[in-house]
């Protein structure tokens, strides 16, 4: 019975078409596998998803909170410094009890944009307006990143780099000096009448643009002077995934600008990663060009074959920095896959900001196309699984390293990270526990507070990536993912909903698509599949399988044009006309 509907509504669009429509039935989208996502569990365990989106509110109003008592508290300061920008900014704390920082230190100067930028981009992903927060504007105070002063004219990770090395902050590490712009385009997009804002997304856009010009495809260095226009090299790894993060960027300026530089910017840069004769992941930015890959393929008809760059992603083999990817694994009992970090430093080292924020652009990259629906849909359960297990209340005591210390996060501070072996080989640190082992960096380079400044204050800002796309359904293991949520500089879309089924049978859903009529379609089934539909709605998935709805207006006007499927103005499909 639900084929005949599906076939009568395909048929009921007919005079709306301006080329034949073809709404298929039970002739799905072949879906496209990378072998690491494979070998996770179907269902990982112990299984628990937490409410990420409550976290995220609650890390805001504990953090932006400038007299939250308690030791190691208020995790907020402000900076008079006024680098950069003739006004006052502030400063989050790196990690809980960092002696770098704070205003007693280096004048309040040395904090980061990793930690503040990241934390407005994930309250500002969760609902919460950050430009007008208990009578301050902390969006238009992150502006004091943007390195004027130095004549870098890109955001950057501090409003003073000299004051940052000083502290033990990194020397120059190019995706360090790279991401921030990442971050800050995306906030930008919340607040697109920020004053201030638009002088320094062009001046960011123009760097990238030129720096791709200077390099010409050759991204083989540590870092590059955005002053001198002149790229380096140092003992760090040559990072040749920049190029991700400059294709992001661009098209970003692109969308805003509308400025066909910045797409010849992008592509150049997105094509200078996939001419790369091996896999150059080292940090962050090599999942960004997936979705930029997709995205320019759906939007301005490209034809990039883009799936090394998802293998690169996940299957831990850099040329460089040896096992950087994500985590396959159980570690007595506990199932880490999904995780992003090393596979091979401690016998595996998830970090929890990398975790998130790789969720960010491999999400949106399935609306662009959905033949990744199935890869994303179980990565993504098996990390938001893994991803609760960096919380001091959500993991045994004796798998912690300082669980004496856990009532100082409230609740909202996660530890850096996870980690197999209980040899710290940085530190000669023996630790007599059993893996996993929640653990963090702070140890290494903070003297006074060793233990405390293994929670990561800047990683658990990143919080609300994950609590603006994951929602639970009525089916445990069945998650709501919002494809919209972090697909920043979009162009107008109906809600986009994608559901993985890891079970071995089919499974009925039944979700809430609000009191306003709306038919709803299916992208991997290439059909409608209902209409007339309000309040709730449920559906079936096939044993280890995906839908990917979307909710259109039930009087939309359906057609298709230049391969793309429409309801009135907005793409509902962008690979409709392809073979399945």
């Amino acid at each position: 019975m639900k084929y005949l509907i599906v076939l009568m509504i395909g048929l009921s669009f007919n005079s709306c078409k301006t080329e034949p429509l073809k709404f298929t039935v039970g002739n799905p989208v072949d879906q496209l596998q990378l072998r690491r996502i494979d070998s996770m569990p179907n269902l990982p365990k112990p299984f628990k998803i937490l409410d990420f989106n409550n976290i995220a509110r609650k890390y805001d109003s504990l953090v932006y909170d400038p007299n939250q008592a308690g030791e190691y508290w208020p995790l907020i300061w402000k900076d008079n410094s006024r680098k950069n920008f003739n006004q006052e900014t502030y400063g989050i704390y790196t990690a809980m009890g960092d002696a770098r920082q704070g205003i007693e230190h280096y004048d309040g100067i040395f904090h980061e944009s990793l930690a503040s930028i990241g934390s407005v981009l994930g309250s500002s992903l969760v609902g919460i307006d950050k430009s007008k927060q208990n009578g301050e504007n902390y969006v238009g105070m992150l502006k004091n990143y943007f390195n004027s002063e130095i004549e870098w004219n890109i955001v950057m990770n501090n409003t003073c780099p000299e004051v940052a090395q000083l502290g033990g902050g990194y020397a120059r590490d190019w995706w360090y000096d790279v991401y921030p712009n990442l971050l800050f385009y995306a906030v930008a997009d919340f607040y697109p009448n920020e004053k201030g804002y638009e002088p320094i997304l062009r001046s960011v856009a123009d760097k990238f643009y030129e720096a791709d010009a200077v390099l010409n495809g050759d991204y083989g260095y540590s870092f590059f002077n955005y002053a001198t226009m002149e790229p380096k090299k140092s003992w760090i790894c040559t990072q040749e995934d920049v190029a991700a993060g400059h294709a992001y960027v661009l098209y970003s300026a692109y969308q805003k600008f509308e400025d066909p530089k910045y797409l010849e910017g992008a592509k150049s840069s997105l094509e200078a990663l996939l001419n790369q004769k091996g896999n150059s992941f080292y940090e962050i930015l090599m999942p960004f060009g997936a979705y930029v890959a997709a995205r320019l393929n759906a939007e301005e008809g490209t034809n990039y074959d883009y799936s090394k760059i998802l293998d690169w992603t996940f299957n831990a083999d850099p040329l460089c920095r040896e096992g950087w990817g994500v985590l396959v694994d159980e570690w007595n009992g506990y199932d880490v896959s999904g995780l992003v970090g090393s596979t091979t430093h401690n016998g595996g080292f998830g970090f929890l900001m990398n975790t998130y924020d790789t969720m960010w652009p491999l999400v949106p990259m399935v609306r662009y196309d959905q033949r990744y629906a199935n890869t994303i849909g179980k990565w993504m359960l098996n990390a938001a699984n893994a991803s609760r297990l960096f919380y001091p209340n959500e993991i045994p005591d004796e798998h912690q390293t300082i669980p004496e210390e856990k009532e100082h996060t409230k609740g909202v501070i996660a530890y850096e990270g996870l980690i197999k072996s209980s040899h710290y080989e940085e530190e000669g640190l023996y630790l007599d526990l059993k893996a996993p082992i929640a653990i963090g960096d702070g140890m290494k380079w903070n003297k006074d507070n060793p233990k405390v400044s293994q929670f990561s204050v800047y990683g658990s800002g990143h919080v609300g990536i994950a609590g603006s796309i994951i929602s639970k359904t009525n089916i445990e293991n069945i998650l709501q993912l919002d494809l919209l949520a972090t697909d920043f500089y979009k162009t107008e879309a109906f809600p986009s909903y994608l559901y993985y089924n890891p079970n071995s049978e089919t499974r009925e859903i039944t979700i809430s698509v609000g009191p306003k009529e709306v038919k709803i379609y299916d992208a991997i089934k290439r059909a409608f599949i209902a209409k007339n539909i309000k309040n709730n709605f449920s559906f079936s998935i096939n044993k280890e399988s995906s839908s990917l709805l979307i909710l259109v207006p039930q009087d939309a006007v359906v057609l298709e044009k230049n391969g793309k499927l429409y309801a009135d103005d907005r793409v509902i499909d962008y690979r409709y006309s392809e073979a399945s």
